[in-house]
């Protein structure tokens, strides 16, 4: 409900908490993405002044670290495989769905050095299959970037193609280059040009994060 909805009935506007701050920036984010979040934007939602926010929360960094941290705690760990490969895929997958289902969250994690502390069981879970696998830590840590870099990859591009999509008003350049190449310049891309679009929207996780797995695994701790 609109924060001008929920006045009580004196006309003046509910009292402010950092439960209420928390709730308003997260509907804010999940419907907008962070550019849109301001303190000033928040202070609107929530039919307040600017400066009244920051007698709960010093500054935007640590409103998003106060929204982290309460996603990653509403977070269960599931019973994991005890096969050190399988565990690792297993983590990299569930890490993958639950930020494909909060992308805004991706966005956040890689425009500063923010992170949820609750949340470090999964690096933790990575590391820890990769050395059970035979990786010395360094390389543990190596692997779990490596995996971190492809999910983090991934959705960015998902989420700004599907952004640019939704604004074009006419093809994309890409799919209409694609559509336009000649069968003898670029054979293997012409080939399948009437699905380039459908090709490149596909969500291909799920088989893409077992073979990088297996790939990190036999290159840094072959059996």
């Amino acid at each position: 409900m609109p924060a001008q909805q929920s006045r009580a009935k004196g006309g003046r506007p509910p009292r402010l908490t950092v439960t209420a701050i928390v709730a308003a920036a997260d509907r804010i984010l999940a419907a907008e993405g962070p550019e849109k979040l301001s303190m000033r934007r928040l202070a609107s939602e929530l039919d307040s002044a600017p400066m009244a926010l920051y007698h709960h929360v010093r500054d935007k960094d640590h409103l998003l670290l106060l929204i982290l941290e309460q996603h990653a705690e509403q977070i269960s760990r599931p019973e994991l495989p005890t096969d050190p490969a399988e565990r690792l895929t297993a983590v990299a997958l569930l890490l993958y769905e639950l930020l494909a289902e909060r992308a805004w969250i991706v966005e956040v994690l890689t425009t500063g050095d923010l992170f949820a502390p609750a949340a470090l069981w999964f690096v933790d879970e990575m590391i820890g299959a990769a050395v059970a696998a035979g990786c010395t830590p360094e390389q543990g840590v190596a692997v779990y970037r490596a995996i971190w870099s492809y999910i983090v990859g991934s959705l960015i591009i998902q989420v700004n193609t599907a952004r640019r999509r939704a604004r074009a008003d006419r093809p994309v350049y890409d799919d209409a280059a694609v559509a336009d190449l000649a069968a003898g310049t670029f054979p293997h891309i012409a080939a399948v040009a009437d699905r380039w679009t459908e090709l490149g929207t596909r969500d291909t996780h799920r088989a893409g994060l077992p073979a990088i797995v297996a790939g990190l695994l036999a290159a840094y701790a072959p059996r």
